[in-house]
C-alpha cells in the first residue's frame, strides 16, 4: 500500500469517526453520509428574480470512494440519475473508486492542473520530513498562491472549460437530475462548478460565496483529525503548513471570477464563448433546477 493509500485509509476513517449530523435547514442542507461529510445540497438559494434552487436535484460532495455500507440506503433514496467524478484516473487509482447504488450513471470528467496539483504537492510534503523544505515548499504564501492558481486556471485552461462546460450540459438535460457531483475534497473543483451553477441561475455572489465557504464548516473535524495525526506521527513538525491547502478561502473564488471578467468582461460572455454553452443549456438549466420548473 502506498503512503498516500494509507492516507487516505486515515481520512476515511476519520471520517466515519463522525457523529450523525443533525436535522439542516433547506440551504446547505447536508446529506448525512458518514462517509462523505461534505455532501449537501444546492437547494433552497434564493436568485434574484424571487425564485428557489430545488432541492433534491443538484447535489455537491467530496469523494464517494469512503462512504460506508450505511450510506448506501441514505444514496438510494436521493433517487440519484447521474454522478459526475472530477477526480483525475491517478486519484481514482489510489483513492478508490466511488461506491454507488447500481442505478446510478457515473461520468467521469478528470480536471487536473499539473502546475497546481495539490495532491503532488502534499505527497511531497508528507515524503520529506524536513521541516525548512517543507516550509520552502507550503510557507511564505506559496501554498495560498498555489490554490489561487488553481481557481484561475478553472477558468483559463481551456480544457478545464470543457469539463465544466460537460457538467452544466448534464445538470441541463431533460434526464439529467438528479445529479451529484464531486471530487476528493469536494472543496475546489467541486466549488467552482457549484458557483458556476449558481451563478448561471441567477443566484447572487454573496450567496454562492456562502456555499462555498460551507465546505470550512462541515470538513473541520476531518481536517483537524488529519493535522493531528500528521503532526502526531512526525510526518510534519508544521501541519498547519497545509491549512491554505485544506481551507476554502473567499480569495480563491474571487480569483476565479475576476479572471472570467478579465477574460470575457462579465459572466454572460464566459457562458457563450468561455464555455460554449448556449441558450438551450441555459434554459434547460433553470428548468431542471429552478422551482416552477420540470425535471
Amino acid at each position: 500500500m502506498t503512503d498516500r493509500q494509507i492516507e487516505s485509509e486515515r481520512i476515511g476513517d476519520a471520517r466515519n469517526a463522525l457523529p450523525e449530523p443533525d436535522a439542516a435547514v433547506l440551504v446547505g442542507r447536508s446529506l448525512g453520509l458518514r462517509g462523505a461529510v461534505n455532501a449537501r445540497d444546492l437547494g433552497g438559494c434564493r436568485t434574484a428574480d424571487g425564485r428557489s434552487v430545488r432541492g433534491g436535484v443538484a447535489l455537491r460532495s467530496d469523494g464517494l470512494n469512503h462512504v460506508t455500507a450505511e450510506d448506501l440506503g441514505p444514496l438510494g433514496t436521493l433517487g440519484l440519475r447521474r454522478v459526475v467524478d472530477l477526480r483525475s484516473a491517478e486519484e481514482i487509482r489510489e483513492a478508490g473508486p466511488d461506491r454507488l447504488p447500481d442505478s446510478v450513471i457515473l461520468h467521469h470528467l478528470p480536471l487536473l492542473a499539473t502546475d497546481f496539483d495539490i495532491h503532488l504537492t502534499l505527497r511531497s510534503a508528507l515524503s520529506d520530513r524536513s521541516a525548512r523544505k517543507q516550509r520552502a515548499l507550503l510557507g511564505g504564501g506559496r501554498a495560498v498562491a498555489m490554490m489561487t492558481g488553481l481557481y484561475r486556471w478553472f477558468v483559463t485552461d481551456a480544457q478545464a472549460r470543457e469539463r465544466f462546460a460537460d457538467l452544466l450540459r448534464l445538470l441541463a438535460a431533460p434526464d439529467g437530475v438528479p445529479l451529484l457531483f464531486h471530487c476528493s475534497a469536494g472543496k475546489d473543483r467541486t466549488g467552482w462548478a457549484a458557483a458556476l451553477v449558481l451563478t448561471a441561475l441567477g443566484v447572487d455572489r454573496e450567496t454562492v460565496l456562502a456555499d462555498y465557504l460551507l465546505t470550512n464548516e462541515r470538513s473541520a473535524p476531518v481536517v483537524t483529525r488529519v493535522l493531528d495525526d500528521f503532526g502526531s506521527r512526525g510526518l510534519m513538525r508544521e501541519p498547519e503548513l497545509l491549512l491554505p491547502v485544506f481551507r476554502a478561502d473567499r480569495a480563491y473564488l474571487d480569483a476565479a471570477f475576476t479572471e472570467v471578467e478579465a477574460g470575457w468582461s462579465g459572466f454572460d460572455a464566459f457562458w457563450r464563448e468561455g464555455l460554449g454553452l448556449d441558450e438551450d443549456v441555459l434554459t434547460g438549466l433553470r428548468t431542471n433546477l429552478l422551482d416552477g420548473g420540470g425535471g
